[in-house]
């Protein structure tokens, strides 16, 4: 048997059996040696407690069935109180508790514990008495007892919300991987368990948001993710009926809402239980923008993990899938004005990125980049300076990552690097082009100090006619900074604008280039 097994069922039944009977056997052993024990010859000592009396026995027999079929009602009206009041907030709890086998054990234990007790009540006569019999249904009682409180702990744990979470998760998941790999008759009847469980776990997380329960919140969010990438795991393995919408699912909301030639396309491209799940997190997102930051944040790492996950798996529908949703998460947050939000959004995306970048999926981080580079455009239209320069930053921390790993998507990546400030730029405001031309800097420098000098230059003609009151105050401020630690506590718990001191001196070098900057330098030399 397992450890927790032991723990939880055996030790704390052990235990109380065992005082119990210690408590008992030491006052019948006084009752036996010292009070003068039970008159006749024939008692048999201690062990005459066993000698059943033929005349007396009948009212303790009875006493026994009914004192299990007490605690039955007992343990009856106890769960189903607590399971009512768990069914009440999340949906699917009564099910899931009379599918459990501990459950369905216990309950038959007392049902089997009862009966037994009925029928050894009318097996005693006058001339005879059962006595194996009577002792098997004492033990069953005595067990019955016992197992009482345990069982009452094990109901309270199966219904804490973690458990609830992990528990669907875990059912919904064997699901669909046996599911996927069935005929089509029983695939249909997976996909509905399936999908049912995910909306559930979008429940709870609904739920907690509004209760403000962000622990819950954030564990049924997890959950999401982690059937998600067991699922794709065994994905290879799935028949073609599996990745068919079918009429158990067809019916769904969120499927007929959507045009039928889309519908289609996650058919063909194998995707739809995948999008389902995202689809989750897009709702989950909308409703925590705002009111608990902390999810978004969650989603849009676990939408990463997901991305990775597809990389991984060579999937190119679903990585493409993500970027849609990390796209619209990004959207959503825009128009929720929420910088804060946006900040670390894209830090989960610059991640994504990253990570394709080291795994060699080039054309799909070039396709992370231009879109960021779009929001990093959409955020100058909406006047949101701090994201646009978020994007700056992050697309130039891609470039030097494409130069370390001498990726063939370097130089698309740079060259949609130098476009963020390109459209409108009479329409930008000062924040935003500083924040972005300090980052073409930081990038500048970094070419200069790995010896990358054409890649400086192509920064530099882009930078050659800006203005020189800019250009000194981003050389001066970009100077001044010497602490990669920001002076608050921030998410990314980073400096955009520190630089180690080698590329800070390389960063001077390059500023030497700009001929209008040395101009001033000789004008202030001669006065």
């Amino acid at each position: 048997m397992e450890p927790s097994a032991r723990r939880l069922w055996l030790m704390p039944m052990g235990l109380l059996a065992f005082v119990a009977a210690a408590v008992f056997a030491s006052l019948y052993i006084v009752d036996v040696l010292v009070t003068g024990g039970p008159s006749g010859s024939g008692s048999g000592g201690i062990w005459g407690y066993f000698l059943f009396d033929q005349d007396h026995i009948t009212d303790a027999v009875s006493g026994l069935g009914a004192m299990v079929a007490a605690v039955l009602g007992i343990v009856i009206t106890v769960v189903s109180i607590v399971v009512q009041l768990s069914a009440e907030r999340y949906t699917g709890v009564t099910a899931m508790f009379l599918r459990d086998k501990t459950n369905i054990r216990v309950m038959a234990y007392y049902v089997i514990t009862c009966v037994c007790g009925v029928w050894v009540s009318l097996s005693v006569r006058a001339e005879f008495v059962p006595r194996a019999t009577l002792i098997f249904m004492l033990m069953l009682t005595i067990i019955g007892l016992t197992m009482m409180a345990p069982y009452f702990g094990y109901v309270f744990r199966f219904l804490e919300p973690a458990n609830i979470v992990r528990r669907i998760q875990s059912e919904a998941t064997r699901t669909a991987v046996l599911g996927a790999q069935v005929d089509k008759s029983k695939c249909a009847e997976a996909q509905a368990l399936a999908l049912s469980a995910m909306e559930e776990l979008s429940d709870i997380t609904s739920n907690s948001i509004s209760g403000k329960d962000k622990i819950i919140a954030s564990r049924a969010v997890d959950a999401l993710k982690d059937m998600a990438i067991r699922y794709i795991e065994t994905k290879g393995a799935a028949r073609k009926e599996w990745f068919e919408i079918g009429e158990s699912i067809c019916d769904n909301p969120d499927f007929v809402a959507m045009d039928p030639e889309s519908l289609k396309d996650l058919a063909t491209r194998r995707t739809w239980f995948e999008w389902k799940i995202m689809r989750q997190y897009l709702g989950i997102y909308n409703e925590a923008l705002t009111q608990m930051r902390e999810i978004n944040y969650l989603v849009a790492i676990d939408t990463r993990y997901i991305g990775e996950k597809a990389a991984e798996a060579k999937d190119e529908h679903l990585l493409e899938l993500v970027f849609r949703f990390m796209n619209s998460y990004l959207r959503a947050t825009l128009n929720a004005k929420d910088v804060r939000t946006a900040y670390n959004v894209l830090n989960q995306y610059r991640i994504l990125a990253e990570t394709l970048l080291s795994k060699g999926h080039a054309e799909h981080a070039i396709t992370a980049a231009g879109y960021m580079k779009y929001y990093a455009l959409v955020s100058y239209e909406m006047k949101l300076s701090f994201v646009t320069e978020t994007v700056a930053y992050d697309v130039g921390a891609l470039c030097q990552l494409a130069h370390d790993l001498k990726s063939p998507a370097e130089q698309k990546i740079l060259s949609l690097f130098l476009e963020i400030d390109r459209p409108g730029l009479e329409h930008a405001h000062e924040l935003a082009l500083k924040g972005v031309r300090k980052a073409q800097v930081k990038l500048a420098s970094y070419y200069v100090w790995v010896g990358a000098d054409a890649l400086a230059t192509i920064i530099y003609d882009d930078m050659a006619s800006e203005m020189p009151e800019r250009l000194r105050a981003i050389r001066d401020e970009l100077a001044r900074v010497e602490s990669k630690d920001f002076w608050e506590i921030i998410d990314r718990g980073r400096n955009f604008e520190f630089m180690p001191a080698a590329q800070r001196e390389a960063m001077l070098r390059f500023f030497d280039r700009f001929t209008s900057l040395q101009e001033d330098v000789k004008v202030s030399a001669s006065a």
